[in-house]
């Protein structure tokens, strides 16, 4: 697997958007990666972030209907970040559609986080997969705080890069806060993540590689010393 160093160096991320993950995931933030075409990176991606899951936060698959109606009885102090491979409907490890997709995401309102794949290359296509589709209501897909679109280019160094950031705190519709494309690839502004936290968080990620941390379990062990 690879670290959000790893991404840094391949252009998957930039510094500042890696930044801002890591406060807005170190604070609770739900996630999703899309990406319409197999291959493109989701799962990758996705792993990297999960890095900076609070230390306090344990990590499950939602591998069906049981653990989703578990994780309902889990108290907000047992926090748990539920993982669902892919939003599909295949007959695969923890992909969840229909009825148990529904109730995966009540469990963001059960105080929990999660964090999932699914192939959309824009926002306006991931909110028709999982609203229209499957009947997810608007108040509970803006719980997914952070939803993270990929891009694949044909070629060469960094072809795989995030193209585009939306960020709802839960109440309010999605917003796109980063793109690719924008002068300097700034982010923001937001309303999950502090100006301050902001500034903490590029610490962290600029002292990354400076101290020579690059494997997952390494990144994990200095985020964590760092919360």
């Amino acid at each position: 697997m690879l670290s959000i160093v790893d991404l840094l160096d391949a252009g998957t991320v930039t510094r500042e958007l890696a930044a801002y993950c890591l406060a807005a995931i170190g604070g609770g933030a739900s996630f999703l990666i899309g990406a319409l075409p197999g291959g493109a990176g989701k799962t990758t991606v996705m792993g990297a972030l999960l890095n900076f899951v609070p230390a306090d936060v344990t990590l499950v698959p939602a591998d069906g209907m049981g653990s989703i109606e578990l994780g309902m009885k889990v108290p907000p102090s047992s926090r748990r970040c539920f993982i669902c491979h892919e939003i599909g409907s295949g007959p695969y490890y923890a992909y969840l559609w229909g009825e148990e997709l529904r109730r995966y995401f009540r469990l963001a309102g059960a105080g929990h986080m999660l964090a999932t794949n699914l192939h959309a290359d824009t926002y306006e296509q991931a909110r028709e997969q999982i609203c229209g589709t499957n009947g997810v209501p608007e108040s509970e897909l803006r719980r997914m705080n952070l939803m993270f679109f990929l891009s694949v280019g044909r070629q060469g160094r960094g072809n795989r890069r995030i193209e585009e950031a939306w960020e709802s705190d839960g109440r309010q519709p999605h917003r796109r806060i980063y793109a690719a494309s924008a002068a300097a690839g700034a982010v923001g502004p937001s309303l999950l993540v502090s100006d301050n936290a902001l500034a903490m968080a590029r610490g962290v990620v600029d002292d990354l590689p400076a101290g020579g941390v690059r494997t997952i379990q390494d990144v994990r062990a200095r985020v964590v010393r760092a919360g």
